[in-house]
């Protein structure tokens, strides 16, 4: 196993093929786009096991490194540069049966205007895997820190358009608030699930100086992220939602 961030963003994307239909080792071949995917580094694993992927992110730099890892690692990725904002010029309405959007809510203008991005170009039954920061966890270490002001905004912000990304840095959320974001737009609830739990928390030195110790850390991590108690305060926060629908109530 590697570094255990690392892992536990690759099994964020496992746990999102599986439940969009691929086997349990995440193997398959469904459509899957990689929204704000850069250089490509979980495109070409998810492609490896078999699926089809499609990047659009708005980097020709990392689009070409991403070209250059799938090329290397003897698979096809298709890169295309765009993003949110204008998604279905790159991407086909309803042709997807995954999207992959890790990483990307916490930087883009509008986060409901990507979603519903996402929405379009996927399927009818098709999941979208939304993972994002977590707030309780980005207070916590704010005020830890003695940036009690810092605290106190980020307790008072909304993660919407209106978010100060220059003053506050990347948006954060609460589980609650993914829930208001997906609700609203054809899409039935999967899963809200923490993401670096508490590994955030353990010194490098307690993971690295023991045999065993971070494959131990990894199973008490995949223990406890589905207890509401313990996703609420996780660096990240990880949602999967199905589209019944291509149109909204």
């Amino acid at each position: 196993m590697g570094p255990i961030r690392g892992a536990l963003a690759w099994q964020s994307v496992l746990d999102a093929l599986v439940k969009a239909g691929a086997a349990e080792d995440g193997s398959g071949a469904l459509d899957v786009l990689d929204l704000g995917g850069g250089t490509g580094h979980d495109a070409v694993r998810v492609a490896r096991l078999g699926h089809r992927v499609v990047v659009v992110d708005p980097s020709p730099d990392a689009l070409a490194a991403s070209a250059r890892r799938a090329a290397e690692a003897g698979v096809e990725v298709e890169g295309r540069l765009g993003d949110s904002t204008d998604l279905t010029e790159h991407v086909a309405p309803a042709s997807i049966d995954l999207v992959i959007c890790h990483g990307v809510l916490e930087h883009v203008p509008d986060p409901a205007e990507a979603v519903d991005a996402a929405c379009a170009v996927l399927r009818p039954g098709g999941w979208l895997s939304l993972l994002v920061p977590g707030r309780v966890a980005a207070v916590a270490g704010r005020a830890a820190a003695g940036d009690f002001a810092g605290a106190q905004a980020l307790l008072g912000a909304v993660p919407d358009a209106s978010w100060d990304l220059a003053g506050l840095g990347p948006r954060r959320w609460l589980p609650e608030e993914l829930d208001a974001l997906l609700s609203g737009r054809g899409l039935t609830p999967g899963f809200t699930r923490g993401v670096r739990v508490l590994s955030d928390e353990v010194p490098g030195v307690v993971v690295d100086g023991s045999a065993g110790a971070r494959e131990e850390l990894f199973a008490l991590e995949q223990a406890i992220r589905s207890i509401p108690q313990f996703a609420g305060r996780s660096a990240g926060l990880q949602t999967m939602a199905r589209l019944e629908s291509t149109s909204h109530p």
